[in-house]
């Protein structure tokens, strides 16, 4: 079984991504690890050579600034590094450069990677997420944060990243089936530097609207208000290793009082709903479950 791994970085370090500790947490059950580099204004190229191992492969490609349409440039770069990988891979194992998979987890990933190689009803495997938020001790606890994607699909010509590549599709725009396995992705997008978050909101936000709206939204912010999110709980659990460095490296304070819930009535109802039938009411599901 050939494992072959995928992703996309620009301007890592001037917004603060943890791309290297996101490769690093794949590489071990990855046989290769195609990165698509973008055009950057700073070192990124250099960082992830820095990490100095023989599985990594980079592209060079350069970003199509002019899509400011639901943030498409970012399907496309996830196209570009999925299409380089290497056409004998059986699972193509994507991963974003603020998402990190535990340790904890290979045993699992291998195994229902294995388990599932000659189902051809199978097209990827959906992993659940935590949502750090802050800094690393709060997790999102709302419905707001999204609870599962694919991140491991088959390496086929009819798979292509949708939308913002939060997700993937097939062929005639159909959503893939997949099974659910006992693995979490720990997204760290939303921990940062307060100035540092400003900024890469700033950013993202060029890939979806025009300058108009980037200049009437981020007038005079130099640093994001975490405050103002609506529910947040405890994170109890271990991180993954290879981000122990950058955690002890943290150098802003953020404090939540998790007793503070400031719930929309949408989400009111929704709490109440997934009280009564364990299930969430207006999930968007970008795949068909079937196991």
């Amino acid at each position: 079984m050939f494992i072959s791994g995928f992703t996309f970085v620009r301007n890592a370090i001037k917004l603060d991504y943890p791309v290297v500790e996101s490769i690093k947490s794949i590489l071990p059950i990855c046989n290769e690890l195609v990165v698509a580099v973008g055009n950057s204004e700073d070192g990124t190229r250099d960082l992830i050579l820095s990490i100095d191992n023989p599985k990594i492969r980079i592209i060079d490609t350069i970003w199509d600034d002019s899509l400011r349409e639901g943030g498409r440039v970012l399907a496309e770069e996830t196209n570009k590094a999925f299409r380089e990988i290497n056409p004998s891979a059986d699972w193509a194992f994507y991963i974003q450069a603020d998402e990190i998979l535990h340790e904890k987890y290979y045993d699992e990933v291998l195994n229902k990677m294995k388990h599932y190689l000659n189902r051809n009803d199978i097209d990827g495997l959906l992993f659940g997420y935590k949502h750090f938020y802050g800094n690393y001790d709060y997790i999102g606890e709302s419905f707001r944060w999204y609870r599962n994607e694919i991140r491991i699909v088959r390496n086929s010509s009819n798979v292509y990243s949708f939308c913002d590549a939060q997700g993937f599709r097939k062929d005639n725009n159909q959503k893939l089936q997949v099974a659910k396995i006992n693995a979490e992705i720990f997204h760290y997008g939303w921990v940062k530097h307060p100035q540092k978050q400003t900024l890469k909101q700033i950013e993202l936000s060029k890939l979806y609207h025009d300058d108009e709206w980037i200049n009437s939204n981020f007038k005079d912010e130099l640093e994001f208000d975490y405050s103002n999110i609506d529910a947040l709980e405890l994170f109890d659990g271990d991180h993954p290793s290879v981000m122990l460095e950058r955690i002890k490296a943290k150098n802003w304070e953020f404090k939540f009082d998790t007793s503070i819930k400031r719930l929309s009535t949408r989400e009111k109802i929704r709490r109440f709903y997934y009280k009564l039938t364990k299930k969430i009411l207006g999930e968007y599901r970008n795949y068909i479950l079937i196991e």
